[in-house]
C-alpha cells in the first residue's frame, strides 16, 4: 500500500525516495516555516518523492522546537537535533548517513539559497555528473564576505586542479553515492567538489539565484577564512597521502638525508686527505639534515600506522529526532 506525502505517492515496504533535501541549520528558528513552505511548492512540480532532513547543529534559539510545530503540516520533515554545536561537517556527515534518497540536494536554512533551484540541480545530474554546485554569480552577501571567497576560491581551483567558481556554495545536488563516499570532519564541508572529484566521482556547478539575509546572522567570520586555508592543506594532503603516507614523508625524509649526507662528506673530505677533522658549520648542517631525515621517515611509519588503524566516522550525540 503507498503512503501519500505532500501530494506525492511514496513507494511503499521502506523503498527508497527519489530525493533527500538536506538541510543543516544552526539558529534559524525564524527562517523554518517560509523555508519549508516554499520548499513544498518548488519541489511539487518535479513530481517526486521526497523528504526535507533537517539537521539541528546544536541550536539555542528554539530551532528544535519550531520544526516540532511544524511537522504535523508539513509530513515530508524529518529532523535531526545535535545535543551541541559540532559545525557544519558533521551536520552533512550525519544527513549523508540518513539520506533516503537516490538523489541529495543540500541547501543552507538562511533563505539565501532558492529552492527553485532543484529541478536545474537535478537536470545537471540526470545528464551525467555526480556532484553538481551552484554558483552565486549575483552574490547578496556584504563586501567582507565576497572577497576573500573569490580569493579563497581561486587559490583552492588552482592547488587542487578542481575548477568552480563556488566552492563552498551550500547548494548543492548529489547522487546518493557520491555523497556517502565522501568523509567529512572538521570543517571540510567546504572542499565537496574536491573530495568527490578525487574519489573519481565527475563534478559541475551552473549558476543559480542568491538572496539577501532576512532573519537570523551570518555565521561568517575571519577565523572561517583563516581555517579554509588550513583545511586546504589538510584536504591536498588527504587526497594525496592519506593512503600511504610513507610515499610522502619518505620521500621528504630520504631527500634531507641523501643532502645531509652529501654536506658530511663534502666537509668531511680534508679528513681523507690527511688533514685534521674541525667543527665546520657545512659538517653541522649535513649532520642536521640527516637527523631532519629520519624524523620524516619516522613520521611516515607512524602515519602508516594511523592509516591502517583508522575507524568509522565519529558519533555525534543526537538530543531529538522527528
Amino acid at each position: 500500500m503507498a503512503e501519500i506525502e505532500s501530494g506525492v505517492t511514496r513507494p511503499a515496504g521502506g523503498a527508497s525516495l527519489d530525493l533527500t533535501v538536506l538541510i543543516p541549520v544552526l539558529n534559524e528558528a525564524e527562517n523554518m516555516a517560509p523555508l519549508l513552505a516554499k520548499l513544498a511548492n518548488d519541489v511539487a512540480p518535479l513530481g517526486l518523492t521526497y523528504e526535507v532532513l533537517v539537521v539541528d547543529d546544536g541550536s539555542t534559539d528554539g530551532t528544535a522546537a519550531a520544526l516540532h510545530a511544524l511537522k504535523p503540516r508539513t509530513p515530508a520533515l524529518r529532523m535531526i537535533s545535535f545535543r551541541r554545536n559540532y559545525g557544519k561537517s558533521a551536520a552533512l556527515s550525519v544527513g549523508f548517513r540518513e539520506a533516503r534518497g537516490a538523489r541529495i540536494v543540500t541547501m543552507d536554512g538562511d533563505l539565501q539559497d532558492d529552492s527553485a533551484e532543484i529541478g536545474p540541480l537535478l537536470k545537471k545530474i540526470g545528464e551525467g555528473l555526480d556532484v553538481v554546485s551552484g554558483w552565486k554569480q549575483d552574490r547578496q552577501d556584504p563586501i567582507s564576505k565576497t572577497v576573500p571567497s573569490k580569493l579563497f576560491n581561486g587559490v583552492t581551483s588552482l592547488v587542487t586542479g578542481v575548477s568552480l567558481h563556488d566552492m563552498n556554495c551550500g547548494l548543492k545536488a548529489y547522487r546518493v553515492e557520491a555523497a556517502k563516499a565522501v568523509r567529512l570532519r572538521g570543517e571540510l564541508h567546504r572542499f565537496i567538489p574536491v573530495l568527490a572529484h578525487w574519489n573519481g566521482y565527475k563534478v559541475g556547478e551552473i549558476p543559480v539565484v542568491h538572496h539577501k539575509r532576512l532573519h537570523g546572522k551570518t555565521k561568517f567570520g575571519a577565523d572561517r577564512f583563516i581555517n579554509g586555508f588550513l583545511d586546504l592543506l589538510a584536504v591536498m594532503f588527504m587526497t594525496t597521502s592519506s593512503t600511504r603516507p610513507l610515499h610522502l614523508f619518505g620521500r621528504m625524509g630520504i631527500f634531507f638525508a641523501f643532502l645531509g649526507f652529501a654536506f658530511i662528506v663534502w666537509a668531511s673530505w680534508p679528513w681523507f686527505l690527511g688533514e685534521g677533522l674541525r667543527l665546520r658549520p657545512s659538517l653541522v648542517l649535513g649532520l642536521v639534515l640527516v637527523i631532519l631525515g629520519i624524523q620524516f621517515l619516522s613520521l611516515g611509519f607512524l602515519g602508516e600506522l594511523i592509516a591502517g588503524g583508522r575507524g568509522e566516522e565519529p558519533d555525534y550525540a543526537i538530543r531529538d529526532r522527528i
